[in-house]
Order: C-alpha cells, then sequence, then structure tokens
C-alpha cells in the first residue's frame, strides 16, 4: 500500500481541490484528507501507478509537488539532514567569498561541484584556499547578516523531536557555522568540516579528513548504529551530489531544491514545498506542527 501525497509552497497555498479529486478518481484512490488547507493533501493507493512521471510532470507545471511513498514505516524516527542551501538558504563558503572579494570564482565551483560536475573534496579545497587571510571575526559577520533559516525548519525539528525523533546536521560545511545553526534548531549532534585558523587569520586549508558524500553515509551508519535503528528508520535531506550517498541510503530520501542531477536520483523531490514537506511525507497534519 502506498500513499499520494500533493502539497504546494506554503506562501502560495494554490492545492486546487479539483486536481487532488481528478487524479484520486483516475488512479482509483482512496479518500482525500487534507493535511494543510489549500497546501496538502494526501490519499491511499495500492500501488505506484504507471504514469507516475508523465502526471509528476504535469503537477509540476502547476506548481504542485507530488509524492508516493509505501504506507509501511512512513513516519521516521531520526531525521539526518544537510546544512548548506538545506536547513539554511545560504551556501557559508559563498558567504565567506564574498567577504573576501572572490565571491563569483567560489559560487562558480560551489554549483558545479553540488551538481556532481566537480571532485568534493578537490573543490572544497580549492574555494578555501581562496579563503587564505580572511579574518575569522568574518564568520561571526556572516552569520548574523548574510544566514537566514530555511523556511519550515524549525517546525520539522520541533514535531520530529516531540514525537521521539533524533536529529543530525551533516554538512560538507564547516563546524563554525553547523554548530550555530543546530543550536538554534535543537539538532541533537552535528558533523562538519573544519577551517585552520591561525592568528585569528584563516590560512586557506581545511582540516582533515574532509567530510564529504562518503562521511555522510558513514555518519547514517554511525547514528543508527549507536541508537539500535535501521537505515529504513531514517528520513534524509539534501540538496547536492556529495549528498546522494546519504539520500539513496535512508527509507526517505528527500531531494529538497535539489540541483537537476540529485534530484534526478531521488524518489522525493520537493521544488515548491519547503522544509514542513518534509513532515507531510510522513504523514503530519498542520495541526500536528509545533512551535
Amino acid at each position: 500500500m502506498y500513499t499520494a501525497i500533493l502539497l504546494c509552497a506554503p506562501k502560495m497555498r494554490n492545492l486546487d481541490p479539483a486536481l487532488v479529486e481528478s487524479l484520486r478518481n483516475a488512479w482509483g484512490g482512496g479518500d482525500a484528507i487534507w493535511l494543510a488547507p489549500d497546501e496538502a493533501a494526501e490519499f491511499g493507493l495500492g500501488g505506484m501507478p504507471d504514469n507516475f512521471d508523465d502526471v509528476w510532470q504535469s503537477c509540476q507545471a502547476l506548481g504542485v509537488d507530488l509524492v508516493i511513498v509505501p504506507q509501511d514505516g512512513r513516519r521516521k524516527k531520526m531525521l539526518l539532514a544537510d546544512m548548506d542551501s538545506t536547513m539554511i538558504q545560504q551556501e557559508c563558503i559563498d558567504e565567506l567569498a564574498d567577504e573576501a572579494g572572490v565571491g563569483e570564482r567560489v559560487k562558480d565551483i560551489t554549483a558545479r561541484a553540488m551538481n556532481g560536475e566537480l571532485d568534493f573534496d578537490g573543490a572544497l579545497r580549492e574555494r578555501v584556499g581562496l579563503l587564505k587571510g580572511l579574518p575569522e571575526t568574518v564568520i561571526d559577520k556572516v552569520l548574523a547578516e548574510r544566514i537566514q533559516l530555511m523556511p519550515g525548519g524549525a517546525a520539522l525539528l520541533s514535531t520530529m523531536k516531540a514525537n521521539g525523533a533524533y536529529a543530525a546536521l551533516v554538512s560538507g560545511g564547516f563546524t563554525a557555522f553547523t554548530s550555530k545553526v543546530a543550536e538554534e534548531l535543537g539538532f541533537d549532534e552535528n558533523r562538519a568540516n573544519t577551517l585552520i585558523v591561525e592568528n585569528g587569520t584563516l590560512t586557506g586549508e581545511v582540516g582533515m579528513p574532509i567530510l564529504g558524500r562518503q562521511a555522510k553515509v558513514d555518519a547514517l551508519e554511525d547514528i543508527t548504529a549507536r541508537l539500535d535503528l535501521l537505515d529504513a528508520d531514517v528520513i534524509a535531506v539534501g540538496d547536492g551530489a556529495n549528498d546522494l550517498g546519504m539520500l539513496t541510503r535512508a527509507g526517505m530520501g528527500v531531494a529538497l531544491h535539489a540541483k537537476p542531477a540529485v534530484a534526478a536520483q531521488c524518489d522525493v523531490r520537493i521544488k515548491f514545498g519547503d522544509l514542513t514537506a518534509l513532515l507531510f511525507v510522513q504523514g503530519y497534519a498542520k495541526d500536528d506542527f509545533k512551535a
């Protein structure tokens, strides 16, 4: 048995009941349940429809995300999340690079790395090298002035943790940022790379070993083993090529506003919704959300 979920951007609230009913009737689904008025609805299915890809494309053209997930084990016991462009709206290294006057060069490397066109480790070392000589105090400046949380993140963490879930933030970014974001949102732990600082200045080097794609998979394995959980108990969310290992390994891998090459390899793709989409796909209604 499966559940089909349709959702849209919370600010738009443009999910047409007629679309939900039309799709439910076409697929012979169960009664529609509205998880949030004009924003998210679901209905049961006996199997995966043969024309899912075509219907998904049609929904995308309407500004609607369509997801189908197995009903069994739908609500997860652990959240494993990327940080940059996932739990926050920015890429931290790009913001630091702007302060260093090399923003456009670094942003180009970041985009290519996140789309899987460049080796992550090499791209990270190259970008960090361009930050050499930047005062360490710029990190706090960027945190205060440039970094914004992704909408829905607070509700996602609060709701899952209120229901007994564990939350880990695992980033290819830097501990100077993950520690702050983890504390603000309520993650139980965070893992990331370390920027090397000497005499109050960035050296242009990153601590080894570099936390990349495999390290995120290792984190999934380590944490689930420690908590006596299964891969199937995990919902993972990310947007870049270095997230694919954990996204395809977790019981539910969510490509959130992801690079095209990443979204193409994930079953759960969210383009319009925010982080509360991760609650809807697990079957939480808006009335279940915690502040």
